[in-house]
């Protein structure tokens, strides 16, 4: 389940839409509603604690690409369930 992590380590490099480069640690890669999500986080992140939500896929080669996940829903899903992950939930099932 950590697709990521198993091919690029603990750390991958983005490239943004203007061409410039940053890295990003993986800080966790769940499953949420049967999809595959990555949290990652810069330096620059870090230090506001901030976290980015990508959807995990795979191409026709069985390689890991990511996602831009847009939805608000989606997202807040995610990160909730990465709350869950490092705190606890207080829901019972």
């Amino acid at each position: 389940m950590s697709a990521l992590r198993e091919r690029y380590g603990d750390e991958v490099t983005l490239t943004g839409e203007g061409g410039g480069s940053e890295a990003f640690r993986i800080v966790a890669e769940l499953s949420v509603e049967g999809n595959s999500y990555a949290l990652l986080q810069s330096e620059r992140m870090r230090s506001e604690g901030d976290i980015e939500v990508f959807r995990v896929a795979m191409d026709d080669a069985g390689e890991p690409h990511l996602e831009t996940v847009e939805d608000d829903d989606e997202w807040e899903a995610v990160a909730e369930a990465y709350d869950d992950l490092q705190f606890g939930s207080d829901d019972q099932p």
